[in-house]
């Protein structure tokens, strides 16, 4: 802990990076614009330019660690490598035929998403295991020289070997990348076995594409990254983010790319969990709006929910995943109107380059962030603490271009965006929420992101929730979780068998093998002597039914009691999940798993002391536009100059250099020796009745 560390996100619109002595807590912020086209270049320069700032030397940095949204990207545009797929005769068009299901059922115009590995690349060898991984018909080894040969021939960077039934019996597999690797040493290969040693053809052969479609994109991208680092003199091996909210080396993130699809936001709910622990509050929905996309996840009792299956560009991918919602809502949302002469908000964004209008950058279409400077939420001179300069003129302009069609004033048009934008990131937060039977009210909202505290007290009055949390610094939560990131490794393995006492010795010997992955995973993941802790689950089902639970195992290991226990366990939670259960059906085990996490030391962070009124913090006021209200004359307040126990009441906007908060008319705020913003709002059926009084426009700062 004796030198410095860096954590850095790279978001669609903005590149995060924050440095901390860790031992002090001497922090240090720095926000650079993404340049989408090459993407490690924003990162090196960001970290040359903060090293300055901090006058800091590279060599001094000792621990570096990245969240990236490369992968995430690549799959969504479509952009991934050339990839040849080598499976089992008659399996050729599993990723074509998928699970048989129409993306939507009622719209037959909506083209079926295309699979990483084109159908004249994906060809069939002879060889076949049973259910139970007997050998039924040996592997041709000719049939796959053959097929390395066609797949060189139609010029792919990489290759997926995925064969029936391997997940009971990985040999044939094995054989396969031998004779791969044999004739192509330098392709990029990987097979179903060492990707997702899971049953269930279709999601484990889409997962192994998948995954081999990205390791060519993610190889260079980590070899410019590494060698721009080692060219600055840090001589430290950067660390990446996983989905798993665990950091890891590069070397593992070259085998397994699929484990970085949720990097960036990753960070954010990590960071949140440890806002959680510094406030003492465990119930938290973290709201991170940024240019491109919102990300929201619930934090129940200090951890975050958890999901093995994610659909990335219409493809299951299984990998072990905090269970974040992603929706195309952010700063940089594109405001049009649809055939029907609606006004309609996102997905499509106008990114970093040209970005909104009231950036300057060349961007004419409108935007949220161009909604925002509008209805003077924004402010209209400078962002980034003066660094970018705004141009409000160039975003009225842009937003009038939709007054012609829809008939309206720019002001309207802008406060429908912002409403519409609200209204799809509530939908956001329902899915994590309510859909899981958990009621947001009962949560703390925490926002963060570059636009989060913008929008985060509209969307949380309107789903009834009284309490909204702003962190010190909000848009760089996601690179300041990273530094609180532990390293993690997730295993699993299916073992389908009827959960009874005869069982016992089988699933006991898939715990071993377990084990003998994780300590290999450890063997080149952590330093030598790490201290390991180890979470174990099991996969539950009736028999009969086509979907489990996942429910905790205490030990690695089942005697004929435990194994009781976990069968009542998993009674209880089914009543719980489905409103029913049926203690007298067998039950049947499907998959085992176990996390393995060697902790990491905290950095310490920031503290406030006492200090002066809020008063003492207002810059200037503007009118700003808030829903209940129309326009009203609004105090401006320097958050850098809010001190702890500065108390008061909205209206306010309160603006820091990485984003701005918006405190609606009546709520009351409070700031605590951590730096929080403890915001209190009225719901909207409160603030509705209050506007009656019309008390606000004239409430001073107290």
């Amino acid at each position: 802990m004796s030198g410095y560390w860096i954590g850095i996100d790279t978001g669609g619109t903005f590149t995060d990076l924050v440095l901390v002595a860790p031992e002090r807590g001497r922090w240090h912020y720095h926000k650079v614009p993404t340049f989408t086209a090459d993407p490690a270049k924003c990162i090196l320069d960001g970290v040359a330019e903060l090293l300055q700032l901090a006058a800091v030397k590279p060599a001094e940095v000792d621990f570096l660690v990245l969240g990236t949204t490369l992968a995430t990207n690549a799959v969504l545009e479509g952009k991934w490598a050339r990839t040849g797929l080598i499976t089992t005769r008659g399996f050729r068009d599993v990723l074509e035929l998928a699970r048989q299901r129409r993306p939507h059922y009622f719209n037959l115009d909506v083209p079926k998403p295309m699979p990483p590995t084109p159908r004249d690349c994906s060809l069939e060898v002879g060889e076949r295991l049973a259910a139970d991984g007997s050998v039924v018909r040996p592997l041709d080894e000719q049939a796959v020289a053959d097929a390395v040969r066609i797949l060189k021939d139609k010029k792919v960077e990489a290759i997926a070997i995925c064969f029936l039934h391997s997940y009971q019996n990985d040999a044939h597999e094995k054989r396969a990348a031998e004779i791969v690797r044999a004739q192509w040493p330098e392709v990029y290969l990987c097979t179903s076995s060492e990707v997702l040693p899971e049953f269930r053809e279709f999601e484990r052969c889409a997962s192994t594409a998948v995954n081999a479609s990205l390791m060519p994109i993610m190889d260079r991208y980590l070899e410019r990254f590494g060698n721009g680092t080692r060219a600055l003199g840090i001589p430290s091996t950067p660390r990446v983010m996983q989905s798993n909210g665990g950091a890891v080396t590069p070397a593992a993130v070259r085998k397994l790319p699929i484990n970085t699809f949720f990097s960036g936001p990753a960070g954010g709910v990590i960071g949140s969990v440890g806002v959680g622990t510094q406030t003492g509050i465990t119930n938290l929905i973290t709201f991170d709006m940024g240019g491109t996309s919102t990300d929201v996840c619930l934090i129940k009792e200090g951890e975050p929910s958890k999901k093995s299956q994610r659909e990335m560009g219409g493809f299951p991918v299984r990998t072990r995943t905090i269970d974040i919602h992603t929706i195309g809502a952010g700063g940089g949302s594109i405001a049009w109107i649809d055939a029907g002469g609606l006004l309609k908000v996102g997905p499509k964004s106008a990114g970093a380059y040209p970005g909104p209008a009231a950036y300057g950058r060349g961007g004419t279409l409108p935007t949220v962030t161009d909604a925002n400077v509008v209805l003077g939420r924004l402010n209209p001179k400078s962002l980034l603490g003066g660094r970018m300069d705004m141009h409000p003129d160039k975003a009225r302009a842009a937003i009038e271009t939709l007054s012609g069609p829809l008939g309206i004033d720019a002001v309207e048009i802008s406060a429908g965006i912002l409403e519409i934008v609200n209204v799809n990131m509530m939908g956001a937060v329902r899915v994590i929420s309510v859909e899981q039977g958990e009621d947001p009210r009962d949560f703390t909202f925490v926002a963060y992101g570059g636009a989060g505290p913008l929008h985060a007290t509209d969307v949380a009055r309107t789903m009834g929730i009284r309490r909204v949390l702003v962190p010190p610094r909000p848009g760089l939560l996601s690179a300041q979780g990273l530094l609180f990131a532990d390293q993690r490794g997730d295993f699993s393995l299916t073992r389908l068998l009827v959960a009874d006492a005869a069982a016992l010795p089988t699933i006991n010997a898939g715990f071993d093998e377990l084990k003998q992955r994780a300590a290999a995973w450890l063997a080149g993941e952590a330093v030598p002597g790490a201290v390991a802790d180890y979470e174990w689950q099991a996969d539950l089902r009736y028999v009969g039914q086509n979907f489990e639970l996942i429910l905790p195992v205490d030990e690695g290991r089942l005697e004929a009691k435990s194994l009781a226990v976990l069968q009542n366990r998993f009674h209880a939670r089914h009543k719980d999940f489905y409103g029913y259960d049926i203690p007298g059906q067998p039950v049947e085990l499907v998959n085992l798993r176990v996390s393995v996490t060697v902790r990491r030391e905290r950095p310490r962070t920031e503290t406030l002391a006492p200090g002066a009124a809020a008063t003492a913090a207002e810059t200037g006021r503007r009118p700003v536009w808030f829903a209940d209200t129309g326009f009203v004359d609004t105090p401006v307040l320097d958050r850098d100059l809010l001190q702890c126990g500065a108390a008061f009441t909205g209206p306010a906007i309160v603006e820091q250099m990485d984003t701005t908060t918006v405190i609606p008319p009546q709520a009351k705020v409070n700031l605590d020796a951590g730096g929080y913003l403890h915001i209190e709002v009225a719901p909207v059926a409160d603030a509705a009745a209050a506007k009656e009084a019309r008390t606000w426009a004239t409430a001073p700062i107290q």
